[in-house]
């Protein structure tokens, strides 16, 4: 809390509303609808904050091939797309190997990584447990691959900017949004 008088305060909720409750100058400014999380486009003057990327893996693991269709790596960056994924053949994240993008979702005016730990926390249900040697032969056990369909990325990404996937969850049985 920043005073007009330019001195600072960690006032604690209760003790910020009894405050401004016995200042008759005090003025609570708040708005019920405070729109989309992120952005789907730019506001006058804001920069892109990054991107959501969706890539699937063309990986020959056994894993991988039976499950290509619906096994997505679901990541947030904030530089480009293509070189994060510059050198996926050489790395674990990637699974050793190329990967093709199948969606990507421009966001502005939002924090990266908490985004991305939202989204991953959506269809933490689904995520793969796989081990795979890297290039040096230590197992390793990429992190954000996820089973679920491109659709329902595409949807859970809509809920999220709309803040409607508070109300759902992901179902891997029904393989969809269902509400919570």
């Amino acid at each position: 809390m920043i005073f007009d008088n330019g001195t600072e305060s960690g006032l604690l909720m209760r003790s910020l509303q009894r405050q401004l409750n016995e200042d008759d100058a005090g003025r609570r400014i708040t708005d019920p609808a405070p729109g989309p999380l992120f952005a789907d486009k730019a506001e006058e003057g804001e920069a892109e904050t990054g991107t959501i990327y969706v890539l699937r893996s063309k990986s020959a693991h056994p894993v991988v091939a039976e499950h290509r269709l619906i096994m997505h790596k679901i990541g947030v960056t904030s530089g480009s797309v293509d070189a994060r994924i510059s050198g996926a053949e050489k790395s674990s994240t990637y699974l050793l190997a190329g990967v093709e993008v199948v969606a990507t979702y421009k966001v502005y005016g939002v924090n990266c990584q908490k985004l991305e730990s939202l989204i991953h926390k959506v269809f933490a249900a689904t995520q793969i447990n796989l081990s795979i040697p890297d290039r040096f032969g230590h197992m390793v056990k990429p992190r954000e691959w996820f089973l679920a369909p491109l659709p329902v990325i595409d949807e859970a990404v809509e809920r999220i900017r709309d803040r409607s996937i508070l109300n759902y969850r992901y179902d891997p049985k029904q393989g969809r949004l269902v509400r919570a």
